[in-house]
């Protein structure tokens, strides 16, 4: 009869969704996780996301994964509901307890990017600023091979076909943790019906204007219908690409050693030496490195093209949604938008730093370096951006020299120059970033003092100011 006799070793499914999530949770987390960590979790409210905060937190809470959980929020506010959707999410984490953080962006209407690429990329300028170990999103196996799907339509190569990876590091912020990629999307919803959980409806889900829904809605189901499995196959096909994916990386990472300036950027002349394919690798090996999406075919023919004709004096920009890649004297920057510096003076009153242009402005205490302290005393000290005509004596066996000059010589970029901290105190500069003290200012030997120093965000690795700026020991 049904409803009666032994089930044999077969679960409910209820029971069985719950025992496949909790694994894909711990397999993925457990290795990765050190004591004390924190997840966070993007909760959209949506059955995706709310399914996966709750796993992780009923896990927590029964000891399964020793770690802290959150959840942060993006209010786009393109859809008329979507303070509704913020006020459920903040109901849902304050019934489990879970601090929940609401970012509210502005999404531009009429981007280059288009609406939803507006939106992408502003939600993870949010996920970038997360305070967690890990940034867990609710992508799932439906979601790979729709973008897998997408990709090959729109012309992707290996990397792109590789679809979603379920690990990947951000330019800035925690990592991103996708850790139910290998979970269909049934089993999402059978979990959430188990648990009794409720959720939200987006209705431009239903909107077939977009890609992926047209996808989601009218390809995929007839897929599945003459190629049963077909989204395994997609989501495994995408596991095929990425293996190639790490292949090409490996070979990436052999080319830019093999082409790198001193400095570790790359030197262009070697990099026109490249068989194309070759430099077209590496070009999207290193924009992925800084943090970019991939660029399309069109834009890294137009870069190679460029770079071709480049000069030791040349000074190539090419811009994209994510940033920029010039260059200046025969070496190649990949950039992050810059930061421009404030717009007024920062008075500076003894703080340990100062925000400055994206990166931090710094003041450690230092004997014999840096500006001494006597030079501090009654004077009024401001940060500034450069004007133009400012003077500089870094060596007191040399004259005062004009800033531009010396910055020239040092070989720093111009739009780094732009953005450059400047120390005044008493009306006269006394530091510049990434060239020094003015002679007048700096400490003798033993002498105690403080020493600026500039981290920047736009060189691919942190910079500092690493001029001694102290005088020489007499007899030296």
């Amino acid at each position: 009869m049904a409803g009666t006799g032994k089930q044999g070793s077969r679960e409910p499914p209820e029971a069985e969704a719950t025992a496949r999530i909790d694994a894909a949770l711990k397999g993925f987390f457990l290795p990765r996780l050190r004591p004390g960590d924190r997840v966070g979790v993007g909760l959209s409210g949506g059955l995706d996301s709310v399914t996966l905060l709750h796993a992780l937190w009923r896990l927590s809470r029964a000891g399964g994964l020793p770690v802290g959980v959150s959840a942060v929020h993006v209010h786009h506010g393109i859809s008329p509901r979507a303070d509704g959707w913020a006020d459920f999410c903040r109901d849902f984490c304050r019934r489990l307890d879970v601090p929940l953080t609401v970012a509210r962006v502005e999404v531009p209407r009429h981007s280059r990017e288009g609406l939803e690429g507006a939106a992408r990329r502003l939600r993870h300028g949010v996920f970038a600023a997360v305070d967690a170990d890990w940034l867990a999103l609710a992508h799932h196996r439906d979601d790979q091979a729709e973008t897998v799907l997408l990709k090959l339509l729109r012309g992707a190569g290996v990397s792109g076909a590789a679809g979603m990876p379920a690990a990947r590091a951000q330019a800035s912020g925690p990592p991103l943790a996708r850790p139910l990629l290998g979970i269909a999307r049934a089993v999402l919803l059978r979990y959430a019906q188990a648990h009794g959980l409720d959720w939200i409806e987006d209705e431009s889900n239903d909107d077939r204007r977009f890609r992926r829904n047209f996808l989601r809605r009218d390809i995929l189901p007839r897929l599945e219908r003459e190629f049963p499995g077909a989204s395994v196959s997609l989501a495994r096909a995408a596991g095929h690409f990425a293996e190639a994916a790490a292949l090409l990386d490996e070979l990436a990472a052999q080319d830019r050693s093999a082409v790198s300036a001193a400095s570790g950027r790359i030197a262009v002349h070697a990099f026109n030496r490249l068989a194309p394919a070759r430099a077209r690798n590496l070009l999207r090996y290193a924009c992925g490195q800084a943090g970019f999406r991939a660029p399309d075919a069109g834009w890294i023919g137009e870069a190679l093209k460029q770079l071709a004709t480049a000069g030791a004096a040349s000074e190539i920009r090419l811009t994209t949604a994510d940033g920029e890649l010039r260059v200046y004297r025969g070496e190649l920057y990949v950039l992050p938008p810059h930061a421009p510096p404030p717009a007024e003076p920062l008075p500076w009153t003894g703080q340990d730093a100062l925000p400055w242009a994206g990166g931090q402005l710094r003041f450690a205490e230092h004997v014999g370096q840096g500006i001494r302290r006597g030079a501090l005393a009654g004077g009024l000290a401001w940060v500034k951006a450069r004007q133009g005509g400012e003077r500089l004596q870094p060596d007191a066996r040399r004259p005062r020299r004009g800033l531009r000059k010396l910055l020239q010589e040092n070989a720093v970029p111009p739009w780094e120059r732009e953005r450059l901290p400047l120390l005044w105190i008493g009306g006269r500069l006394a530091w510049a970033g990434l060239i020094g003290c003015d002679a007048a200012f700096a400490c003798a030997p033993g002498e105690a003092g403080i020493l600026p120093s500039w981290g920047s965000e736009d060189r691919g690795q942190k910079t500092e100011d690493s001029n001694i700026c102290g005088r020489e020991a007499p007899g030296n």
